[in-house]
């Protein structure tokens, strides 16, 4: 592998700790007319996160550090903070908060420092990518439709994050250059896992991702987790979501 960027931010991974990093100033909502305290809106979250069973202390650090008022319309910010998935324009929403952190939990699952290289398929408006860079020594994310990839990046400019690299392309075929992956995570549902994710995935790591149940035809969505062990692939189907359909091709 190439060497990899810097960790941007200092985490507190100790048992327990619901703690934000200390970014460098930025205008907090307030100055920028939002009307709002973030941080205490944000901490309110992260506790009611807490509350909803997500323990794993860097992720919920992370959700506490991001601001995901940045990442959504002027009209919306109100809405920011709730546990809600929220439209960004062209068909697209960004996750429920509490998606997002147990997607970014079941990724780590249960490593105690920073992830390795991870794959991120449906970058939208950048916030799960922001989240995900706090979290990982390097992160790809990878966006089909070209009106969104440019709104992540303009988002996310204000953040300065060495270890992001925002991509325009098709998710479905993933970033081979980018490849061993330790972990890939999917903002989109389809019928199955393509192949190629499972090639670049290396060996000991994770994909999370939604698919339809049962498969082609299927309804209901549901978290699948894929760990690939030196055995083969390990398959978990978990809990009902929903999400966008996953659509091959660049927009």
């Amino acid at each position: 592998m190439n060497k990899r960027p810097s960790f941007p931010a200092r985490l507190d991974f100790s048992a327990g700790a619901v703690k934000t990093a200390k970014p460098a100033p930025t205008p907090n909502a307030v100055s920028q007319g939002h009307g709002m305290d973030s941080g205490a809106v944000r901490m309110n979250m992260v506790r009611k996160l807490a509350g909803q069973g997500i323990t794993d202390a860097a992720v919920l650090s992370a959700m506490g550090l991001i601001e995901r008022h940045r990442f959504v319309d002027s009209a919306l910010v109100n809405q920011a903070y709730e546990d809600t998935s929220l439209p960004i324009g062209l068909g697209q929403t960004i996750s429920k908060p509490g998606v997002v952190a147990r997607m970014a939990e079941l990724l780590r699952h249960g490593v105690t420092g920073p992830l390795g290289r991870v794959l991120e398929i449906g970058t939208g408006c950048g916030y799960q990518a922001a989240v995900l860079s706090q979290l990982a020594t390097e992160v790809y994310s990878i966006e089909r439709l070209r009106g969104l990839h440019e709104k992540a990046r303009h988002n996310l400019r204000h953040l300065r994050l060495p270890n992001l690299h925002l991509l325009f392309g098709d998710g479905m075929l993933g970033y081979p250059k980018g490849a061993p992956y330790a972990a890939i995570i999917a903002a989109a549902g389809g019928e199955a896992v393509p192949q190629a994710w499972i090639d670049q995935l290396a060996v000991g790591g994770r994909i999370v991702a939604p698919v339809h149940r049962g498969g082609a035809g299927g309804g209901q969505q549901a978290l699948l987790v894929i760990d690939k062990t030196p055995q083969g692939l390990r398959q978990t189907m978990l809990e009902a979501v929903h999400f966008v359909p996953i659509k091959s091709g660049v927009a």
